[in-house]
């Protein structure tokens, strides 16, 4: 099982980067503006990251042609994925889900910086059990099952 308690320390600053642009940007701008500003806080804090991180996917144990993106990988366990829209879809999770699974990676944030006050959203990704689990360490997406299942 995951220790989402300490994962949710390993992310605490990576968050204070988030509302940092946040504060100083404010709402409505393009995603761009906000991938650009939260590389330069990450730096400015000494955060370790990587921006517009591309990797393949694998079936079968080989790499396939496709190629994703994800918009940062911080302190190599933290993937954040920026959006800058009027509200957050399950769309835009389903993203992030995907990504933690296909990367194996903990942690993922998904922020929304359009609104007036930001929306964040935590998830880890348990990869003994390959489900996603929330804040409050809950299951809601479950990979094993031969149907995925959401439940938020």
């Amino acid at each position: 099982m995951i220790d989402v308690e300490e994962y949710k320390k390993l992310m605490y600053d990576v968050i204070g980067a988030i509302h940092e642009v946040h504060c100083e940007l404010g709402a409505g701008l393009n995603e761009s503006c906000y991938q650009e500003g939260l590389e330069i806080q990450l730096k400015e804090q000494g955060i370790q990251y990587m921006r517009e991180h591309s990797f393949h996917p694998y079936y079968h144990n080989k790499a396939m042609d496709s190629l994703f993106r994800i918009d940062f990988l911080c302190k190599g366990e933290i993937i954040v994925e920026c959006k800058s829209v009027s509200e957050l879809i399950s769309g835009h999770r389903a993203q992030l889900f995907n990504y933690l699974r296909l990367l194996k990676k903990p942690c993922g944030i998904l922020v929304n910086f359009a609104p007036r006050n930001y929306e964040l959203e935590r998830y880890f990704y348990d990869k003994e059990n390959n489900n996603i689990v929330s804040i409050d360490g809950k299951i809601i997406l479950d990979f094993k099952a031969r149907r995925t299942r959401l439940y938020l």
